[in-house]
């Protein structure tokens, strides 16, 4: 095979120890050095020392991170981060040294393809974003704890409430945790609309609370408390780092589903520069919402999405799932559409699908969205009907002459 870099360097990465290959021409030498920082610099120096242009690594959990923020200082040094599924060797012959010459023998004829490391200030908002994620998580997963403990005590509270963690609701579990059991005293902290429901809403505040549900509720709502402080601090944080990205995040807000957060977390996950991507289509393969190919002897078997993004993929989902709602949105007409035919699952991730491409469209053209509405679909069939009809009659011979029907 046609060599295409002389002087690699291939890393078999581990939590404790890493198994480095230089191949240049004539010489093959391998080394093994720990993970410490004062280590990793000694790797650094090695691989500069015998003048490797290349460098490549499995993408092995976040143990390939402490490596590439070092060599990606080093301008004479490419680094290469690699999924580890393509660069797979041959089954039973497999240890670290052995790894390390594949990852090297690969990357020396230039059978690799980089995953996408984005630069170290959007590796850092993607961090703060993610994390975002993961305490708006926690935060659903205990209040579905509170409602736990809630049916326990035989108060049926979330029946009559939309949102137990709403004003009213705070209210009523602080009286609770406090001790008071009287349902009347209980359901007058209702505010506004509840109000209307105060026959139903003292009969669900009649149960038989514990003093061990008094204190896991104490404790659950003092965590609810804790997190919405620390998301509240990283929405600031979050958006001092995007305060020259206003532009786009409005180009995004337009777009039904996406809110505030949901764009954050686009322009965190995919970045500002849409010209890395040939179109919406390999954006969309990138980012797992494409199908997958799998046909074999002339036979199409079933192909579904392949792993990709999934920060990305869950953000779009819930977006696709939250524009749906709007009936009269061409989003929420082809939903519908889709879903008589493939069902609501595969429907939302084609929903999913399509506010991505629409997306990269808008940060492309700096252009905001557009509502079709739920008859455009209709509109562009009729109008596909009628050139049907109008090219089979003049391949007949006929000149026709279309004048529109009077109500």
């Amino acid at each position: 095979m046609e060599i295409i870099s002389e002087f690699v360097c291939g890393m078999d990465v581990h939590k404790n120890s890493i198994t480095a290959c230089v191949l240049t021409p004539g010489k093959k030498e391998i080394r093994t050095f720990g993970t410490m920082t004062d280590e990793l610099l000694l790797l650094v120096d090695w691989i500069q020392s015998n003048g490797c242009t290349h460098a490549a690594m499995e993408s092995t959990g976040v143990f390939w991170k402490p490596i590439y923020n070092l060599l990606e200082l080093e301008p004479s040094i490419k680094t290469y981060v690699v999924n580890a599924q393509h660069i797979k060797n041959v089954p039973g012959r497999k240890t670290d040294v052995k790894d390390a010459e594949w990852i090297a023998d690969l990357l020396k004829h230039g059978l690799l393809k980089p995953s996408y490391i984005p630069n170290r200030e959007q590796r850092e908002l993607r961090e703060l974003v993610r994390y975002r994620r993961s305490l708006i998580d926690e935060r659903s997963r205990e209040a579905n704890r509170i409602q736990k403990v809630l049916e326990g005590a035989n108060i049926k509270l979330g029946s009559v409430a939309s949102n137990i963690l709403g004003v009213s609701g705070r209210l009523m579990l602080h009286e609770l945790i406090n001790g008071e059991v009287n349902p009347e005293i209980i359901a007058q902290l209702a505010k506004q609309r509840l109000r209307k429901k105060m026959d139903l809403l003292k009969r669900s505040l009649n149960g038989l609370i514990g003093s061990h549900q008094r204190f896991m509720l104490k404790n659950q709502l003092n965590h609810i408390e804790y997190l919405e402080k620390q998301i509240s601090e990283l929405d600031k944080e979050i958006e001092l780092r995007l305060e020259t990205a206003n532009r786009e995040i409005e180009l995004l807000d337009s777009i039904p589903g996406i809110g505030l957060q949901t764009a954050q977390q686009i322009i965190a996950e995919v970045g500002l520069d849409m010209t890395r991507f040939e179109s919406a289509a390999h954006l969309a393969s990138w980012a797992g919402m494409a199908p997958g190919q799998n046909e074999s002897a002339g036979k199409k078997k079933t192909a579904r999405t392949r792993d990709g993004n999934k920060y990305l993929r869950s953000a779009l989902v819930e977006a696709a799932k939250s524009a749906v709602r709007n009936k009269d949105s061409y989003l929420a007409a082809k939903y519908y559409r889709l879903k008589m035919r493939r069902g609501a699952k595969k429907a939302t991730v084609a929903i999913a699908h399509q506010i991505l491409v629409v997306a990269y469209h808008l940060l492309t053209k700096n252009e905001t969205y557009k509502e079709f509405g739920s008859v455009h679909h209709e509109k562009k069939l009729v109008e596909a009907k009628k050139n049907k009809a109008l090219k089979y009659l003049e391949n007949l011979g006929f000149e026709v002459t279309l004048n529109t029907k009077t109500a």
